[in-house]
């Protein structure tokens, strides 16, 4: 009988994880909805019919038709060739956050866990202060603090992050550091730099996974909210939020101007929570479908 080394166990497992997402159609349809959106960030200034920054007031708040599809904003403004700008920032604020909070947490999250003692007590009352708040609520106070731009939108939303992904990768240390292997390998001699990066982080990267593609969605949420409510990203740069924010006086007149935006958020928003759960349903080593 052949003894499975690590790379064919490896194989399996990543075998495994095909199949369980290829049978999720939910994640499959978040997958689709996903690239969608990638692929119009990536080319949609070549797609959009219009410039999206010319104004023509002798043409504001048009309904939808052949020259326009989406209408007209209050300025005159092409909606979908905004909304197609719009799609490259948006997204680029919800993943960056994100990856920036993840680093962030991921290392308190396993210095936490892998060490203990004092510092994993000072690390997780920090975290739980944090928690203690909403998200957009200290976002709000983060801006106020910073002002209101693109950068300061990411650091406010990224900050929100770290105790998320620094309690999941605690929780996640603390399960692969009692495994007997990992004393195994202390006792060869291997120190703690080597024990964390080649033992312990490929061994958590799943429920880190999972969480990234969750929490995008509630980032670029959070990141539409700010720019709402005035405090995210400041003209020209065009943003989803801020088209929300720019079209709400003509909800009752011109509904199109608040619609098509507020759906581009929506359906985003949708493929990754779907993904999310897809992912978290395949990587989860008790599911066997």
């Amino acid at each position: 009988m052949n003894t499975p080394t690590p790379q064919n166990t490896r194989l399996i497992r990543w075998n495994s994880f095909y199949k369980k997402l290829a049978k999720n159609k939910a994640a499959l349809a978040g997958a689709i909805i996903i690239i969608f959106f990638m692929v119009l960030a990536i080319i949609g200034p070549l797609l959009a019919p219009y410039d999206p920054i010319t104004q023509d007031y002798g043409n504001k708040l048009q309904p939808p038709s052949f020259e326009n599809w989406f209408g007209t904003d209050d300025k005159g403004r092409d909606i979908l060739s905004r909304i197609l700008y719009g799609a490259r920032l948006s997204l680029s604020i919800g993943i960056a956050s994100t990856v920036l909070g993840a680093i962030i947490g991921i290392l308190l999250g396993i210095v936490s866990g892998y060490y203990g003692r004092w510092v994993d007590t000072l690390i997780m009352r920090i975290c739980d202060v944090l928690l203690a708040f909403p998200g957009i609520l200290l976002a709000l106070a983060i801006i106020s603090i910073l002002g209101a731009s693109t950068t300061n939108v990411v650091i406010a939303v990224a900050f929100y992050a770290i105790p998320s992904f620094a309690r999941i990768v605690r929780g996640s240390t603390l399960t692969v550091k009692k495994l007997e292997y990992i004393d195994a390998i202390k006792a060869v001699g291997a120190n703690n730099f080597r024990i964390i990066t080649k033992h312990v982080l490929p061994n958590i990267m799943s429920p880190i996974i999972v969480q990234t593609t969750l929490y995008i969605a509630s980032a670029i949420i959070t990141a539409s909210a700010l720019s709402f409510l005035g405090l995210g990203t400041t003209p020209p740069a065009i943003e989803w939020g801020r088209m929300l924010s720019e079209g709400r006086s003509y909800i009752a007149q011109a509904p199109h101007v608040t619609l098509f935006p507020g759906l581009a958020i929506l359906f985003v928003v949708i493929g990754f929570n779907l993904f999310g759960d897809g992912l978290r349903d395949a990587l989860d080593p008790k599911s066997k479908n």
